[in-house]
């Protein structure tokens, strides 16, 4: 049920002529309340599609009633007709629902430059409305998707409230979101500064952690809704837990789902002088187009995770660290440690530990190797 799991909501997924393919591209999910409380982040890239501009202008008061969303086209640089696309969406919606469009979000996800044809939007819209249902949160996750090759959804129970979310995304994932599209819901009674503050927690050390190919989005947004409709008020830490374990469980599949991808890489970065100073540690070897060509190949090659880390002005000495690859240490103080050839790289799932010693702070770092498939993939499809 995912996004419906929790109640007071509903959604549709539904195929509204946007996509050549005939595959859904059009998601509507709609909170029945009795609350209509809600919190979103955005990409924080400078250059931002039609939908970001417009939803940005809507969570201001914290109120949202329904969120739309497409795939088939991210409506981004298309100028004034393509904002217009965005608020026809919003209107089609809210007319259809009866509720203001200034209490509508839209997100939208494809390809940059494209114009969306606005007649087939306001259809879809009102399709979308008449095709909501208390189980439609799975459809809804499969009209979101592009590349994506599965849905990503998640559920979490809490003391008589629960989470539910979708997400779409598998290229261009780097923090500022990453190239995603989330909706998370929520029957727990809270209003949208708490909503906002739980979100902000969460989101930073979940999607913003997620570092696939260091190319960030237009259309990225994350977005809460809280119904109320539980009637119970969980303790903000117990929420932001909860909160955080959704936000990391779609992450993850993010990661698993990223374009051409065959490993997952975590790298774990501790004995920092400060949190900032792991996260910048860790992403520059996740960013590091030597080290995760290494990783496609099997071969784990410590060196390039030590001259990736150098490049950064994190607190530490660089003949003082160590480098472990899935339980191995190679890397001792600056040096050689265990043979390289005791390390196995052959399953997806890779960790590599990078111990700083240089404080007590720690972050973790989620990304992918580079592959042929990638370089195929993004090449012969426009994203």
């Amino acid at each position: 049920m995912t996004i419906t799991a929790p109640a007071g909501f509903e959604a549709a997924g539904i195929a509204a002529g946007i996509k050549q393919s005939g595959n859904a591209d059009l998601a509507l999910v709609v909170n029945r309340g009795p609350l209509d409380a809600a919190a979103a982040v955005f990409t924080s890239n400078r250059a931002q599609a039609n939908p970001i501009l417009w939803s940005k202008q809507v969570i201001r008061d914290g109120v949202v009633s329904a969120i739309i969303l497409n795939s088939g086209g991210a409506n981004c640089f298309t100028g004034p007709q393509g904002f217009q696309v965005t608020h026809r969406t919003a209107e089609a919606v809210a007319g259809a629902l009866g509720i203001g469009a200034g209490d509508v979000l839209v997100c939208s996800t494809g390809l940059i430059g494209d114009q969306l044809d606005g007649d087939v939007l306001e259809a879809g819209a009102i399709a979308a409305v008449a095709a909501l249902s208390d189980e439609g949160g799975e459809d809804a996750a499969r009209a979101i998707m592009t590349t994506d090759t599965k849905p990503k959804t998640v559920v979490v129970g809490g003391q008589g409230w629960s989470i539910g979310g979708i997400a779409k995304g598998a290229g261009m994932l780097a923090p500022g979101l990453a190239t995603m599209l989330v909706v998370l819901t929520t029957d727990a009674v809270l209003d949208s500064a708490a909503l906002d503050e739980a979100l902000r927690a969460a989101t930073r050390v979940t999607f913003d952690r997620l570092d696939s190919d260091g190319c960030m989005s237009t259309n990225d947004q994350v977005t809460l809704l809280a119904s109320g409709a539980s009637g119970v008020t969980p303790e903000p830490a117990e929420f932001v837990a909860a909160l955080t374990e959704a936000c990391r469980s779609l992450a993850l599949q993010l990661q698993a789902d990223a374009e051409g991808a065959s490993h997952d890489i975590a790298i774990e970065v501790v004995g920092a002088a400060s949190e900032d100073d792991a996260v910048e540690v860790g992403r520059s070897v996740a960013r590091n187009n030597l080290f995760k060509a290494a990783v496609f190949g099997n071969d784990p090659n410590w060196g390039r995770v030590l001259a990736a880390i150098g490049t950064t002005t994190a607190a530490f000495d660089p003949y003082e660290v160590d480098v472990s690859m899935n339980g191995v240490r190679v890397c001792h103080a600056g040096q050689p440690d265990r043979p390289r050839e005791e390390v196995d790289l052959t399953p997806r799932a890779v960790h590599v530990l990078i111990e700083l010693h240089a404080g007590d702070a720690a972050a973790t770092i989620w990304t992918n190797d580079l592959t042929h498939d990638y370089v195929h993939e993004n090449s012969a499809y426009s994203s």
